[in-house]
């Protein structure tokens, strides 16, 4: 979180934005260049989210669960249990095969050609919520995988919408205020395991209610696999974009706004 945007995981677009003024104050023949470079990171607006039944078969479901019970215990990153209520994993070998194995599974799904940017094993404690928030645009496409849960627990998510930029923060209950915005067009989906989501999570609203506070060990287990446009890799990155763009002192932006994963 920022003090320009208030919600999880939005470094991304404070740099975005500033590295905009900045050109435009500096150098403004370059910015029409920088915006359309960038371009194919927004979602089109007539995108719908795919309700996937079966992305994995019985057998490599399995494995994943496997998989989860292997990792080492030194493994597991803790940073996110205050805010979230969950234990994460990064790019794990094994999961990074399967991301592989489904790009062109995803790419047909939402219509552009895509190429994996990271994938992370999240693991919801009984203390499990999800705040709204929008994803950076490394996360412009999640195929979302329910692995195993307690019950089923509903993700809701707007509308496909332009990229925030012009947010205000009106009050601390601006959270609230997209959750109650009718306009947003929230629709709930309640995954089984071995069912998926694929949505744009870098347009898109999003977030889960907490998990039901009544002394039950409560839990789920998800991997998001995120992509991004094909070739898109190393433009997307703020720390390459003064030397992609010839504009040094976009390095200014970058280590004032330093993301955190």
């Amino acid at each position: 979180m920022n003090t320009r945007y208030p919600w999880y995981d939005s470094v991304w677009l404070s740099q975005y934005v500033g590295a905009k003024e900045l050109i435009q104050r500096t150098r403004p023949a370059l910015l029409s260049s920088f915006v359309h470079a960038l371009a194919c990171l927004k979602t089109r607006p007539d995108f719908q989210v795919k309700e996937v039944s079966r992305v994995f078969d019985d057998d490599v479901m399995q494995k994943i669960r496997e998989r989860v019970k292997d990792i080492q215990a030194d493994r597991w990153k803790t940073h996110e249990i205050p805010e979230f209520g969950r234990f994460v994993v990064h790019n794990d070998p094994f999961l990074t095969q399967l991301h592989q194995s489904i790009i062109d599974f995803v790419s047909a799904a939402v219509g552009e050609p895509v190429e994996a940017s990271y994938n992370f094993l999240s693991i919801y404690t009984r203390l499990g919520v999800c705040p709204v928030h929008m994803d950076s645009p490394q996360a412009k496409w999640t195929l979302d995988l329910c692995i195993d849960q307690s019950e089923p627990w509903p993700i809701q998510i707007s509308q496909v919408l332009p990229w925030p930029e012009d947010f205000t923060l009106q009050s601390e209950n601006w959270d609230e205020s997209i959750r109650g915005a009718a306009h947003l067009q929230f629709t709930s989906y309640a995954l089984q395991p071995g069912h998926s989501l694929v949505f744009s999570g870098s347009s898109q609203w999003h977030y889960r209610d907490g998990l039901p506070k009544d002394g039950k060990d409560h839990f789920c287990r998800l991997i998001f696999f995120h992509f991004v446009p094909k070739g898109m890799c190393e433009t997307i990155e703020p720390r390459n974009w003064p030397n992609i763009f010839g504009i040094p002192e976009l390095a200014n932006i970058v280590s004032v706004h330093n993301p955190t994963g």
